[in-house]
C-alpha cells in the first residue's frame, strides 16, 4: 500500500496547501523506490501543467492525465491545425456493451506542447468519443496527455488506462464517504494531527477490509 501524501499546511510556509504542492511532495518521496520500475501515474486535469509533468519525467515515471480545452487553449489551437492538414490520427471501432452497440472513435497526436512558449514540454494527446450507433447520442467524451508514445496499436489500452483511474475513484474513494467509513466526518477534528490520524485508520481498516474480501470464503 502506498502511504498517502496529506494536503495540509506545511511546516515554514504561510501559503495554504493544495493538491499539486501535495502531489509534488509524494513524487519526491517516492521516486527513489518506485521511479526505476517506470510506472504510469494517473490524474485529473488538474495535474496536466509543465512542472508536474516534468516532476514525473524527472522522477523516473510515466504518466496519463486528464487534459481539457479550457485549462490548455495552446495545446488544443495545435491539435485542431494538425486535424485540419490531416495529421491527427483517427481510429473508430465498433463494441457491443450487452444491450446496444457503440461507435468507439479515437484521434491523437504526437508530440504537441502542452504550453505556449519556446520551453514547452511536448506530449503527446489523444481523445475518445462515445455514442450510440442507433441514436448518435454522445455516451462519453474525453481527453489525455502522455508521454508514452501513441499508435493504432495502443491507443486504444492507452485510454483505458487513463479512464481506470475512475475505478479506483468509485470503488476507493466513494467506498469510504458512503459505505460506513465516515471520511468526510474525520475532516476538521483537532488542532494538528488528528484529522490525518483518524484518516489513516480509516485507510488501514479499509485496506484489512479489502484483503478479507479478496481471502475470506
Amino acid at each position: 500500500m502506498l502511504e498517502p501524501e496529506f494536503i495540509t499546511p506545511q511546516d515554514g510556509h504561510k501559503k495554504q496547501d493544495c493538491e499539486r504542492a501535495a502531489i509534488k511532495r509524494w513524487v519526491q518521496r517516492n521516486a527513489e523506490r518506485l521511479g526505476r520500475h517506470k510506472h504510469t501515474l494517473l490524474g485529473d486535469d488538474l495535474y496536466a501543467c509543465q512542472p508536474i509533468c516534468e516532476q514525473f519525467l524527472q522522477a523516473g515515471f510515466n504518466f496519463i492525465l486528464v487534459c481539457k480545452p479550457d485549462s490548455h487553449v495552446a495545446l488544443y489551437e495545435q491539435v485542431e491545425f494538425l486535424a485540419k492538414i490531416g495529421q491527427a490520427e483517427q481510429l473508430e471501432l465498433r463494441h457491443w456493451n450487452g444491450r446496444f452497440a457503440e461507435r468507439h472513435e479515437y484521434q491523437f497526436v504526437n508530440q504537441v506542447p502542452l504550453r505556449r512558449g519556446e520551453d514547452a514540454l511536448l506530449v503527446n494527446w489523444c481523445k475518445l468519443r462515445i455514442t450510440r450507433e442507433d441514436d448518435g447520442k454522445q455516451l462519453y467524451l474525453n481527453s489525455f496527455v502522455t508521454n508514452h508514445t501513441l499508435t493504432r496499436a495502443n491507443v486504444v489500452p492507452i485510454v483505458r488506462d487513463g479512464r481506470a483511474r475512475w475505478k479506483s475513484e468509485n470503488e476507493t474513494n466513494n467506498v469510504l464517504k458512503t459505505k460506513g467509513y465516515h471520511l468526510e466526518h474525520n475532516f476538521g477534528h483537532g488542532q494538528q494531527h488528528l484529522a490525518n490520524f483518524i484518516i489513516t485508520l480509516n485507510l488501514l481498516a479499509f485496506l484489512f477490509h479489502t484483503v478479507l474480501e479478496l481471502l475470506d470464503e
